[in-house]
This record gives structure tokens, C-alpha cells and sequence, in this order.
């Protein structure tokens, strides 16, 4: 038996012992997970500089500080999420209990990403214990440190059996993929996602998809420039552009173009300074493999500023080391400067896949309903992005265009919100997270009525023979408006109903 089959039968095994379901146990689960990131957040920061050249201040910013968040809101609102949902009922249904009881889906299987290795690995896991699952946990193999300190760490703090921690590449991936489970949380590539479906069809496993695609950015001359530029080059370049939500490209009035670069160039100094590569709290592309993909996009393509890269075996503060011993010890960079691409063409080779790096294309569009044609040809994105401060053209983008979320004048941001459910729509996803969303997403939401043995009667109409005056007291029953008779007037139909069913069929 592998390595990871072995880790989900202990999961199966584990869970089958009941032992995840109660609430107090999930929320000790929950606790211990927040010990770790407020005890720990040194192992934490040190290893995602090495994999992404992430500050502590970032990390802790983008990473563990809404995880925090989000554990402290799994732990105050539990009860109230896992408890029965009473409904609303009709006629026939009047004297029951009818409700929805969330329960466990039973073992569930999280790949993590890693552009934000703890974020989007730990976040559907908070859900998974909340609702009473066992989760293995698969995080992505591209950070290497970042998936070594949460093999060691994780099982330091919750229940290793319930919550293992499967590390390796595609081969392992694969492995787990052949396993049977009750629900599979992919976040990573569109492609990939495909071949997370089709392995999780084999076993009918439903699966939740948080992929990407070219999230449009659109600028209207109605619009503070200078403010609307500051917030999309922080939405860019946050990460070196390595994050699935970030503006993809940027629509306007050709008018625009020269002022709108002006303004973002601006912003990257104020960021990043005048050399982003001394800067602390600018990143760097994941691998070499990236870096590569990266800089071919820009064929072809006018760099309006930037453009600059620097690939190096190892990068401390300001020197560049070119030596391959103790790779350990230092940073490798490869490093794309913060780039905007002007009259960019729509068959460019920027504009084919999902950026996710520090290119940002600028493509002119005469009007606005061309920029929402344009986004409306492509697949749907997983954010859509307007600037404007006319509220009728923020409307118009609303009611035109289909996105995983919409934000208005603003970017990023609507991934804080934990009242907003946050998913793709068609190529950029399936499914939703964030705070109560995670617990339904990965509860079965059960249907439970319970019916007392009394009132036949009433149930007489449904039984044989079945004739026209049964149907029309089941058109009665069924059709009638529960708010609109009120429930006095709707307790004495129900007797006087009753009476007289009573009468027809049983005396």
C-alpha cells in the first residue's frame, strides 16, 4: 500500500470512529490550528521567503492574518452553522418538523496552490474540520519550504490521523486522485482543474474548482485617475502578479492610455521604489519554468515602463551571489519588474492565457459596451474590475457581464470579505468558500421530516384510487399561499379540511 493510500485510509478510519463530529471537538481542532499560526509565525515567514521572497510583515498581511480571521469566525459561529435549519413548510406539511441538518461529507481531500501556500490550503480546511470532515491535506510542491514546514508542523497540532499532510509532486497527486473521496477542493489552473473533474468523476466525488482566468479591469473617464490607478497597481503587482484574482488587463478610452501609465508608474515607485529588486516587499516569480512563461508573453507587445528582468542562481539584499553551493542558504530570484504593455493588440500573445505574473496589458477601447463585448467574448473570469464614478455604468457592467465576483473601484478586496461567498463561474471555477460558505460547501445539507402517525386523512387524498376530487384537494394543500392566508386563518381551514376528509374517507 503507497504512502497516500495508507494516509486516507487512516483518514477513513479515523473519521468512521465518529470522533470528528461533535462540536466541541472540531472547535478544539479549531483552536489548536489558531496556536499554530500565533505560535509559529517565525518557521512560517522563513519558509515562504524562500519560496516567494515574501516579508514577515506580507506573510503575515496575505497569508496567516485572514486565516486568524477566519478560524476565529468557524469558532464563535459553529454551533449556530451546524445546527437544524428550520424551513418553510405548505399545507401538507404543517403539523411536521421539517428542517435541513448539516453533517460531515466523511473524508475530504484540499490541493493547495502556491502562490498563497497557507492561505489557500488552510482556508477550505478550517471549513472541512468545521463541519466535521477528515481532510488530507495536499499542498503544492513549487514551495518546496513552505510544504516541508506544514508537513511538520499541522500534524504538531491537530489530529494527524483526521487531518494527514500528503507532501510530493504530480506522481503523489496522482496517487491520491486514484483514492475514493467524499470531496475533492482543487485551487490552482483551469487545465489542472479539468483533470482533477475527470479523476473525481470515476467516483461521482464532487468536487469544488477555485480557478482563475483573465480577470478584465475596466477604467471610465468618469474616474479619479490617479486613485484608480494607485489601487490597480497594488492589485497587480501584490505578490509579483502571482494572484488569481488580480487585474489581467486594463480596458480604456484611448484617450486614457498615456495618463493611466503615467499613474501607475507613479504608484510602483511610491510601492516599490525606483529598483523593485531591493525592495522587501516586492516578490518574485515562483520558478524558472514561470519566469520563462512570463517574459515569452511579452512578444510582441509595446512595454510602455518596465520590462527589466534578472534571473540569478542566488540574490542576497543588493548582491548578486552566482554561486550554486549552499543553495539553501540564499534566495534564488528571478525577478520580471513591474511591466505595463501599451496598444496592446487582443490577438496578442499577452492576452491568450492568464497572466499570473507583473505583466499588465493596456488595450484601448473606444466605448464602453466594446469593453464589455470584448469581455464578454472570452471565457468568464474569476474577477471583474470597474473604475468609474458614474453608479450607471457599474450597473451596466453588472447586468452585461458574468465574473466570479465584481468589484467597483477597488481590487482584491471582495477576497476579505467573509460574508461573500468567493468561486469562479464556468472556466474559472465551481463551488464557493469563505466563512459559512466553506461549511456548506463541504457539509451534506440534509433533508429531515419527521411526521407523526396521526392525521391520515389528510394523507388519504394521496392514496388510490385517485380520482378528480382528490386532486383538487391536493391542488388545495400543495398551491395555497402559506404567508399570504396567515397561520390563524390557515389552522382553521386545516380543521375544518381535516373534519371533513375525515368524514368523506374514513366514516
Amino acid at each position: 500500500m503507497s504512502r497516500e493510500q495508507q494516509a486516507v485510509a487512516r483518514a477513513r478510519k479515523a473519521f468512521e470512529t465518529g470522533r470528528s463530529k461533535p462540536l466541541e471537538y472540531r472547535i478544539f481542532q479549531l483552536k489548536n490550528l489558531l496556536r499554530l499560526f500565533k505560535e509559529r509565525q517565525k518557521e512560517i515567514s522563513d519558509a515562504i521567503k524562500k519560496d516567494l521572497n515574501k516579508s514577515e510583515v506580507v506573510t503575515q498581511m496575505y497569508e496567516t492574518l485572514g486565516l486568524e480571521e477566519e478560524i476565529g469566525l468557524a469558532i464563535k459561529k459553529l454551533k449556530d452553522w451546524a445546527k437544524p435549519r428550520p424551513v418553510e413548510k405548505n399545507l401538507m406539511t404543517l403539523s411536521d418538523t421539517v428542517y435541513i441538518k448539516p453533517e460531515p461529507l466523511g473524508v475530504v481531500l484540499v490541493i493547495g496552490a502556491w502562490n498563497y501556500p497557507w492561505a489557500v490550503t488552510i482556508q477550505p480546511l478550517i471549513g472541512a474540520i468545521a463541519a466535521g470532515n477528515a481532510v488530507v491535506v495536499k499542498p503544492s510542491e513549487v514551495c518546496v519550504h513552505t510544504s516541508r514546514v506544514m508537513e511538520d508542523l499541522l500534524p504538531v497540532y491537530i489530529d494527524k490521523e483526521l487531518y494527514p499532510v500528503v507532501t510530493g509532486g504530480v506522481s503523489e497527486t496522482q496517487e491520491l486522485l486514484r483514492q475514493r473521496f467524499d470531496h475533492i477542493f482543487y485551487t490552482g489552473s483551469s487545465p489542472v482543474g479539468k483533470i482533477i473533474m475527470e479523476a473525481a468523476a470515476k467516483n461521482l466525488t464532487p468536487v469544488t474548482l477555485e480557478l482563475g482566468g483573465k480577470s478584465p479591469c475596466y477604467i471610465d473617464k468618469n474616474c479619479d485617475l490617479q486613485i484608480a490607478c494607485r489601487r490597480v497597481a497594488w492589485g497587480k503587482y501584490t505578490n509579483c502578479g502571482q494572484t488569481c484574482i488580480a487585474p489581467d488587463y486594463i480596458l480604456c478610452d484611448p484617450s486614457l492610455q498615456d495618463r493611466v501609465i503615467q499613474e501607475i508608474k507613479n504608484a510602483v515607485k511610491e510601492f516599490y521604489t525606483d529598483n523593485p529588486k531591493t525592495c522587501p516587499d516586492y516578490g518574485r516569480i515562483i520558478n524558472q519554468r514561470h519566469f520563462k512563461r512570463i517574459m515569452s508573453m511579452m512578444e510582441g507587445s509595446q512595454v510602455a515602463f518596465g520590462g527589466e528582468t534578472d534571473e540569478s542562481d542566488c540574490y542576497i539584499g543588493n548582491n548578486l551571489i552566482c554561486s550554486r553551493q549552499h543553495s539553501e542558504s540564499h534566495l534564488q530570484i528571478r525577478l520580471t519588474a513591474p511591466t505595463v504593455l501599451r496598444d496592446v493588440k487582443p490577438d496578442a500573445k499577452v492576452m491568450e492565457d492568464e497572466i499570473f505574473g507583473p505583466l499588465l496589458p493596456i488595450l484601448p477601447v473606444k466605448s464602453l459596451e466594446e469593453a464589455i463585448r470584448f469581455i464578454n467574448k472570452g471565457e468568464k473570469p474569476l474577477a471583474l474590475y470597474v473604475f468609474t464614478a458614474d453608479n450607471k455604468v457599474i450597473q451596466k457592467f453588472e447586468s452585461e457581464t458574468s465574473s466570479g465576483g465584481m468589484v467597483a473601484n477597488d481590487c482584491l478586496v471582495h477576497y476579505s470579505v467573509s460574508a461573500l461567498p468567493f468561486g469562479g463561474v464556468g472556466n474559472s471555477g465551481m463551488g464557493c468558500y469563505h466563512g459559512k460558505f466553506t461549511f456548506d460547501q463541504l457539509s451534506h445539507l440534509r433533508a429531515c421530516l419527521i411526521k407523526q402517525l396521526k392525521m391520515e386523512g389528510v394523507n388519504s387524498m394521496r392514496y388510490p384510487p385517485h380520482t378528480p376530487k382528490k386532486l383538487g384537494w391536493a391542488r388545495f394543500f400543495i398551491l395555497s399561499d402559506l404567508g399570504r392566508l396567515g397561520r390563524l386563518a390557515l389552522l382553521a381551514v386545516l380543521a375544518v379540511v381535516s373534519a371533513v376528509l375525515l368524514q368523506k374517507f374514513l366514516l
